[in-house]
């Protein structure tokens, strides 16, 4: 037991007698000797709150390749009323001993002079800037003088240390390929929202938070306090978008259609590659198209994706799509046979071909070689309207792709229980009187290549989140649309339209049994009739005996060469890149052998 328990509770009295004693003094101090004081400094001191920027998403081509990536860029602003107030001082190496420094004062006008040289502007336009925003507001604490500057411009400027000089980083996009894959990409507005393409449709994968973060900044020098810092919110990163793109293909094919569209003074193209197995677009190339870093330097109709977005009507190329359903309904086979006129009159309809000719006798193979459209009518009328309308929503038609690409459209098959008319009933029998996009053309060979299963089309592989996980972004489950046996004949008979068609040597790739058609269509007006240029276009598969790729080319008005002669180049020079790039084994036995009339 302690001897002195008195002395130690004295001793603590004592203690707690002098701190009570001390805050009683501090107290008095801050709140009567120095009220006047603190408050004035506290008038020099302000509260602010400062963004916390998270990382927007990468999008990424099928190997990884960076299409668009998220940048710091900053914009410059200073306070024209603290410029007014004197010399700006700065330390340098004294010239008398370099080993010590001193304190110069910098003028207002060589301040500006140096500010100017960084930030690409003249001493005296800055000087015109300050001056504006005090004959405005005397008391004017803040203007721009220059937005949207790199990191390197702003570590200049930081450089030197003009306290009443800030810059404002905010994130900004870049696109390093440029306009590779510019129609797919789209692209952001100055505000930092997505505007258009990928962009706008996967902004939930690719958008960030922002966080935010309190501190107090000193008003005399606009210098934030240290230690005053206080994180609010913190900030989320956007996960990366991987594309099935491959960006090196992508390239070669929009130069390609860009060389053809110059050649043919063609108003626009689009390109599209497919995998025929798994549906994945590997390129869709659409030209004129846009660079994303400067959307505004072309017109506002390139700057998307007409593969997605520009329905037209097909023309020829969808004969393939209506024999596949008359066959698959058991309604007729390769070597069925009509004979077919120049000029077809049903139930008030008026068909022609597109060539003159006596009645001529042709299988259904012979009427794909020649693209007739009186025999595609004689085939078509074979089965019910209500039968061939469910074939083409099997297909895919009618409706937006699973991309759900931004402003996609679902073409129109014009169809409300049944065709207006008998003009359109028929016409839709060989692709007129109704409107499809690209994308849904390629999804159509798809099917046909990939033994009369369709799969779901794709652009985007997954989203990968910042923790890692991959989202999937769609189903990979195909739909079958024709049996297996109907697409082998269509196959077989597009084989020889390839091999005996009037374009067979301007798309030869030797080495390849190939299965496609061409197409030429009449463009409408938009009031009921038709323009006099045409929509000229290609499509088909490749190897034909193990389908690997479907290739489709449409090209709008090519004033040089109006008919599908200027899409088979396209055609076959793609088509020739993907098999080699992809180093598809070239086919062994030759195309079957189908007769074109009887």
């Amino acid at each position: 037991m302690s001897r002195h328990p008195t002395r130690r509770i004295l001793a603590a009295g004592v203690a707690l007698l002098l701190l009570v004693g001390w805050f009683v003094i501090r107290l008095v101090d801050i709140q009567v000797v120095r009220a006047a004081e603190l408050n004035e400094a506290s008038r020099d001191v302000r509260s602010r709150i400062d963004t916390i920027y998270g990382e927007r998403g990468e999008i990424l081509d099928a190997n990884g390749t960076v299409l668009a990536e998220s940048v710091m860029r900053y914009d410059i602003a200073l306070s024209p009323k603290q410029a007014m107030v004197g010399p700006v001082s700065r330390t340098q190496p004294d010239p008398a001993d370099p080993s010590k420094t001193i304190e110069v004062e910098v003028p207002l006008d060589q301040v500006l002079a140096e500010l100017g040289a960084v930030i690409g502007t003249s001493g005296e336009q800055l000087r015109a800037v300050i001056d504006a925003s005090l004959e405005q507001d005397p008391a004017s604490d803040f203007a721009f003088v220059a937005k949207g500057v790199d990191t390197a411009t702003y570590e200049e400027v930081k450089a030197l240390k003009v306290p009443w000089v800030v810059p404002y980083e905010h994130p900004s996009r870049r696109y390093p390929n440029g306009a590779v894959a510019g129609n797919l990409l789209g692209f952001m507005g100055d505000d930092g929202d997505a505007l258009a393409g990928l962009e706008l449709s996967e902004d939930r994968c690719l958008a960030a938070e922002n966080g935010e973060m309190r501190s107090l900044r000193s008003l005399t020098d606009w210098v934030t306090i240290p230690g005053s810092e206080q994180l609010v919110a913190a900030a989320r990163d956007g996960g990366d978008l991987q594309l099935t793109i491959d960006a090196d293909l992508q390239y070669f094919v929009q130069r390609v259609a860009a060389e053809q569209v110059a050649a043919t003074q063609a108003e626009w193209a689009t390109v599209t590659v497919m995998e025929a197995k798994t549906g994945r677009l590997l390129a869709v190339a659409d030209v004129p198209t846009v660079d994303p870093n400067a959307p505004t330097s072309v017109d506002s109709d390139d700057r998307g994706s007409r593969a997605f977005t520009a329905p037209f009507e097909p023309g020829s190329t969808f004969k393939s799509l209506t024999s596949a359903s008359v066959i698959d309904a058991g309604e007729a086979t390769p070597t069925s046979r009509v004979t077919a006129p120049y000029r077809y009159e049903p139930d008030g309809a008026d068909i022609t071909d597109s060539f003159g000719h006596d009645p001529e006798r042709w299988t259904m193979t012979g009427m794909l070689v020649v693209s007739s459209n009186t025999g595609m009518s004689l085939f078509g009328e074979r089965i019910s309207d209500a039968e061939r309308y469910e074939y083409m929503r099997a297909f895919g038609l009618g409706e937006p792709t699973e991309v759900g690409f931004a402003s996609e459209a679902g073409g129109d098959l014009n169809y409300d229980d049944g065709w207006p008319d008998s003009q359109t009933r028929y016409a839709t029998m060989f692709g007129q009187g109704l409107s499809t996009t690209a994308v849904q053309i390629a999804s159509v060979y798809q099917t046909i290549a990939n033994g009369g299963v369709r799969m779901p089309v794709t652009l985007v592989d997954g989203c990968r989140m910042p923790d890692g996980t991959l989202e999937d972004a769609a189903s990979t489950e195909g739909r079958r649309v024709i049996s297996e046996g109907a697409a082998e004949q269509t196959a077989a008979m597009l084989e020889r339209v390839y091999e005996d068609a009037w374009v067979s040597d301007r798309w030869e790739i030797p080495g390849y049994r190939v299965a496609a058609k061409t197409g030429t269509a009449q463009v409408p007006d938009g009031a009921g009739g038709y323009l006099s240029g045409y929509l000229v276009s290609a499509a088909g598969f490749a190897p034909a005996d193990d389908p690997e790729f479907v290739v489709s080319v449409s090209i709008k008005n090519p004033v040089k060469m109006n008919s599908s002669a200027a899409a088979a180049p396209v055609f076959q020079q793609v088509m020739s890149q993907v098999l080699k790039k992809y180093r598809t084994v070239p086919s062994g036995a030759p195309a079957p052998e189908l007769p074109a009339n009887w």
